[in-house]
């Protein structure tokens, strides 16, 4: 009857401490949902959710040429032809982040720079402060560029 009760509370220890261990791996990935802008404060993303996966879109930009500039200018240097007339306002440009706990960070990303139509592989961290770092490499994590976010309201 001792061994019952205490297989029984073990397994219900183990249910429990997984649940709390997933619900805190999901909470610290979703850290990076919300809008971001960049140091140059010429970039507003969002990102967010979307199954396992993070994406970020542009919902914001000023490229000093005014408002109606940035609801007018497209996605020119597409190397795809049939994508040079969409706007940049919403389009995705980070798409197949992934949360790793153990490094916490996103990884495996694609990043995609629309001034020149060129992709990248990407990941991103939470700094201490807050902020958030993108990075945009090829093949290797110290052959790239890095960008730094804040979070705006």
């Amino acid at each position: 009857m001792m061994a019952n009760q205490l297989l029984v509370s073990f397994l219900a220890l183990m249910l429990f401490s997984g649940t709390t261990k997933n619900t805190t791996t999901v909470a610290a990935s979703d850290q990076i949902c919300g809008r971001w802008q960049n140091e140059d404060k010429n970039l507003i993303v969002q990102i967010f959710r979307e199954s396992n996966e993070f994406k970020a879109k542009i919902v914001w930009f000023n490229n000093g040429e005014g408002e109606e500039s940035m609801n007018r200018r497209t996605d020119i240097h597409n190397p795809n032809p049939a994508l040079r007339n969409r706007k940049i306002i919403g389009i995705n440009v980070l798409e197949d982040l992934e949360y790793d706990p153990q490094s916490q960070s996103w990884e495996d990303g694609i990043i995609y720079d629309a001034s020149n139509g060129r992709q990248w592989s990407s990941s991103a961290k939470m700094n201490k402060d807050g902020s958030l770092k993108v990075k945009g490499y090829w093949k290797y994590k110290f052959i790239g560029k890095s960008i730094t976010f804040r979070r705006v309201q």
